[in-house]
């Protein structure tokens, strides 16, 4: 099993559950976490997470899978809900709302994620938990405790998994736990009614097999992570009324490790652990970018001057579908060669985000076409914990290297709040985001309602240019 960090030893000795079954005592947990129990570091956490969510999905909210989301969702889930449809000026209910604005937020890879569970909480449990809030009006407290809870949950029950049996590290297998709770506890549902949303949510969530075997990563599902986070929407609602589920999902030890997932449950907090994310691509390529531009940019190395450059790393990054020439921007999310030609030739604010643009550049390709994968077993062994990348430059006149074991924006790498904003503001330059920033700003002060009709506003994600006019 994986041993980080809920591993048998992460908290020293382990507390003795309050109940039998795991989902109980999520469901405990999940309904006694009170605001005035949270550090201010663990605050200020939610503040940094809301902060890089809204920055990832107003970035992508112009791209086909955000624009396809956001006009599928009237004819799939209806007008008639209290929840904002972000940049387009309607409402839906909140199920409608949480997928299409998951999307946003998941679309170019540049949202939040942990270790501990290889994928990205943010984009799930963020949307979910403002799309709610906005439905049931609940305080600025009540939120920031959900969603806590939310990353919580949803991270615990992702360590809980062996890795080594996985046929994808997809968000979507296990984004739903957390957005069910987190949404079960902002409706008011019962500890039995919770625990029945969970199960149901943990059965109805999305296999996504397909993104383990398929050879076209290239395309909008991606993660699932939208439509997990739909599941564990509908699962509340579906447990609401009565709706049942198999409560003991989480106790069979050949999928889950129940003591890793309960273990120190209550004695630190998941969201303070995230990693974020300064390239809008595969978290398993930043390694490698890290590494390559410190190289050329710290020796002075010309682009011009490189011959060939081994990426040694572990052997999932060599799973990705790694074209030299991708077809979609999701294509190239997926391509440790690609991205690191963007970064060579374009610069690195060409993946801050990546776009369209810079698909098909001749000179890009060519530079992607001398990387060659190769998987490193101690980097391999240190997998899922870190994803690290050794970066072997090769010129005429010897080679370079340079190891990267924890990537910027890695929780031993952090990124500060100012880079943090720095990011968001790079990120969104090409759009009207003053009137978003302004909000995060009454976000961080307590209150969360100016967030949200900014986010609402359907002039916030058009260019520049146009909101000029």
């Amino acid at each position: 099993m994986n041993t980080y960090p809920y591993s048998r030893n992460a908290f020293g000795a382990s507390t003795q559950p309050r109940r039998s079954d795991t989902l109980e005592n999520l469901a405990d947990y999940a309904l006694d976490l009170q605001f005035s129990s949270l550090p201010e570091e663990t605050i200020n956490s939610v503040r940094n997470c809301v902060l890089d969510c809204v920055g990832a999905a107003l970035a992508g909210a112009d791209s086909e899978g955000a624009r396809a989301s956001r006009i599928a969702t009237p004819n799939a889930f209806g007008t008639g809900g209290q929840s904002s449809v972000w940049f387009s000026g309607t409402k839906a209910p909140a199920s409608g709302a949480i997928f299409a604005n998951s999307t946003a937020a998941s679309i170019l890879d540049l949202d939040d994620g942990h270790r501990a569970a290889t994928g990205h909480p943010g984009a799930a449990v963020i949307p979910s938990c403002l799309a709610l809030a906005e439905e049931t009006g609940c305080s600025w407290e009540e939120l920031v405790t959900c969603i806590v809870l939310g990353y919580e949950i949803a991270v615990r029950v992702a360590a809980g998994r062996d890795f080594g049996q996985l046929d994808t590290m997809s968000t979507g297998k296990w984004c739903n736990y957390g957005v069910a709770a987190a949404i079960g506890r902002m409706r008011g549902l019962s500890r039995d009614q919770l625990v029945q949303a969970m199960a149901v949510s943990g059965v109805h969530g999305p296999n996504q097999s397909a993104a383990g075997y398929s050879k076209v990563m290239g395309n909008h599902a991606k993660e699932g992570i939208a439509w997990s986070s739909l599941t564990g929407c509908i699962s509340v609602s579906l447990a609401q009324a009565g709706f049942t589920g198999p409560t003991d999902i989480l106790d069979h030890p050949s999928y889950f490790d129940r003591a890793a997932i309960l273990r120190g449950l209550g004695r630190s907090y998941a969201i303070d652990g995230v990693y974020f994310k300064p390239y809008s691509c595969c978290r398993w390529a930043h390694a490698a970018i890290d590494g390559l531009t410190d190289i050329l940019e710290g020796e002075g190395l010309k682009r011009e001057a490189v011959e060939s450059i081994e990426v040694h790393t572990f052997e999932r990054a060599l799973k990705l579908n790694n074209d030299f020439d991708p077809l979609t921007l999701e294509g190239a999310q997926y391509s440790v060669p690609f991205v690191l030609a963007v970064a060579a030739v374009q610069g690195r604010d060409a993946l801050l985000p990546l776009t369209i643009k810079s698909l098909h550049d001749p000179e890009t390709t060519a530079f992607a076409r001398r990387v060659e994968l190769l998987v490193d077993e101690t980097i391999n062994a240190q997998f899922p914990s870190t994803t690290g990348a050794r970066v072997i430059i090769k010129t005429s006149t010897g080679q370079h290297q340079r190891e990267v074991m924890h990537p910027l924006g890695d929780p031993a790498n952090p990124m500060s709040r100012e880079k943090l904003l720095a990011k968001f503001q790079a990120a969104t330059r090409a759009v009207n985001a003053d009137r978003v920033l302004e909000a995060i700003g009454d976000f961080d002060a307590g209150n969360y309602v100016p967030l949200i009709e900014a986010l609402a506003d359907e002039n916030v994600c058009k260019s520049n240019e146009l909101a000029k006019r």
